[in-house]
């Protein structure tokens, strides 16, 4: 009996929206909540095994199963906890992916099983209402100190702006929503709930990095940014629709790490560099935590006289790491080396992925104002 069940719970998995996790949409799921009745990755049982009062795991081949736990399950599935759980998912609330940090796919999952926040959209409000003002730690410029610091989000104003002092009648930073992005980088900054964003100053990018204590408070930060970003693009671009502008709400990079780099005139000797791919923007920095970029490079399409290619010119001399990357730019050539070849491979996929696509009118603007930083 105990086998004919176990055979029953698997072929559930067959059923249409139960062949990937229902939370993060990892293929083959091979555990299964028996009081939500979906079926969920490894990495998701986890964060359930966290809400024990809301959510039991089993695994699907390991563990018994009940003729009643067997039931629940072919009454429920992903499709049907999809449709109740995430009825009211606004469109710019981020739902993570497999790859994503725990940090965002834990907030997921409490947010929609634990705290139902997409069945009573009046719990969206720390999100969804325009503004937003709390406390957060920021990383000091200069000195690399975590100090608490107050931020303010306004739709109104369409800006996030923070303060060095809670009492000060003006902020420190005004971070113009339209050119602002956020990234979640646990590992970059150093505790699982950092969040990097980013804007631009005088056509610079500029990092601040922040984090809260708190996991909720930092992904409903997230959130809210994203929704601010949404509701700018709404006015900016009122023919578009939700699946049009959402991709453009925030960005994971493209690329990141430590390459080798030389100077316009290529004789001076190579420098390691910490290199982010941000869209179209190569950008390098002596240290990842940097707040200004040492140079920033625009990386249009093949069409505009944009290649990458494998390797570095015969001659050139000074390289520690043997793997190289020239970048043509209708202006000039940059020399890059990656210390593996697995880095080189990726770094290249990335490039050239970018290369590819043609550019949007909007971007030969930007490229138009781009000065190439030496």
């Amino acid at each position: 009996m105990a086998k004919e069940r176990r055979r029953a719970v698997l072929e559930l998995l067959q059923r249409p929206g139960n062949a990937r996790c229902a939370d993060c949409g990892a293929p083959d799921p091979e555990w299964a909540s028996y009081t939500l009745g979906v079926f969920i990755c490894l990495s998701c049982s986890g964060i359930h095994r966290n809400i024990p009062h809301v959510s039991k795991v089993k695994s699907v081949r390991l563990d018994t199963w009940e003729d009643v736990q067997v039931q629940f399950m072919a009454s429920r599935g992903n499709a049907v906890a999809r449709a109740t759980f995430e009825s009211k998912v606004p469109p710019f609330y981020y739902r993570p992916s497999a790859s994503d940090c725990q940090l965002l796919r834990e907030q997921w999952i409490r947010a929609k099983y634990q705290r139902q926040e997409f069945t009573h959209p009046e719990r969206q409000e720390p999100y969804s209402a325009g503004y937003r003002e709390g406390f957060l730690w920021k990383r000091g410029r200069d000195n690399g100190q975590f100090l608490s610091r107050k931020f303010v989000l306004t739709e109104r104003e369409g800006a996030l702006k923070y303060f060095n002092r809670s009492d000060a009648k003006e902020p420190k930073a005004v971070m113009k929503i339209e050119h602002l992005n956020a990234t979640f980088q646990p590992a970059k900054i150093g505790h699982p709930h950092g969040l990097q964003v980013t804007y631009l100053k005088d056509n610079s990018t500029r990092n601040i990095f922040v984090y809260h204590e708190d996991g909720k408070e930092m992904v409903d930060w997230f959130n809210a940014l994203r929704a601010a970003r949404f509701h700018y693009l709404q006015v900016a671009f009122p023919g578009a629709s939700d699946a049009d502008l959402v991709p453009k709400l925030s960005r994971n990079y493209l690329q990141e790490g430590y390459m080798e780099k030389t100077g316009p005139k290529q004789t001076e000797g190579f420098r390691k560099r910490w290199f982010t791919m941000d869209d179209r923007r190569l950008m390098y920095f002596k240290d990842p935590l940097d707040a200004f970029a040492r140079g920033e490079v625009f990386i249009g399409s093949r069409e505009s006289g944009y290649t990458v290619l494998d390797g570095l010119p015969p001659s050139t001399q000074g390289h520690h790491w043997p793997h190289g990357i020239t970048i043509v730019t209708p202006e000039r050539r940059f020399l890059l080396a990656c210390e593996t070849e697995s880095e080189q491979r990726a770094w290249m996929e990335a490039l050239r992925k970018v290369v590819d696509r043609p550019m949007l009118p909007q971007e030969y603007a930007v490229e138009a104002h781009f000065k190439h930083k030496p």
